[in-house]
């Protein structure tokens, strides 16, 4: 075994809220990053919806911890899938959305991110 192999843990107090990953209405909070990779926790309120973004060449996926996570998206944002609870999502990277929260409870995800280039590109809604 390589002995100079360890694990790393990051306390919840530990995680990083880096300016350029915030999206209105949606906290992003960085456990790890890599070249390739972004893992973190995204805490919703009540009743919030994030700015449009997108993941630039990230796709992404998430994993519901609590609550409930709304994603619209597609032709002027027509389009819109509810997940709870143990649900996981995948986002193709690329993809025009916002997120939100239509519960009366906060909203809880961890976030897995594989890709290159900036995690979160904040834009316009869709045309």
């Amino acid at each position: 075994m390589e002995e100079h192999l360890q694990p790393t843990i990051v306390r919840a107090q530990d995680r990083v809220r880096e300016a350029a990953l915030q999206t209105t209405g949606v906290l992003r909070e960085q456990a790890f990053v890599a070249d390739d990779a972004w893992v973190g926790v995204v805490t919703t309120e009540p009743g919030e919806m994030s700015a449009w973004h997108h993941h630039g060449d990230h796709e992404t996926y998430a994993y519901i911890v609590s609550g409930l996570k709304r994603i619209e998206y597609g032709p002027s944002g027509t389009r819109s899938l509810t997940a709870g609870t143990g649900d996981f999502i995948h986002l193709p990277k690329g993809l025009l959305h916002r997120e939100g929260n239509p519960s009366g409870e906060l909203s809880h995800s961890i976030a897995f991110r594989v890709g290159t280039g900036p995690a979160t590109i904040n834009v316009e809604g869709p045309s």
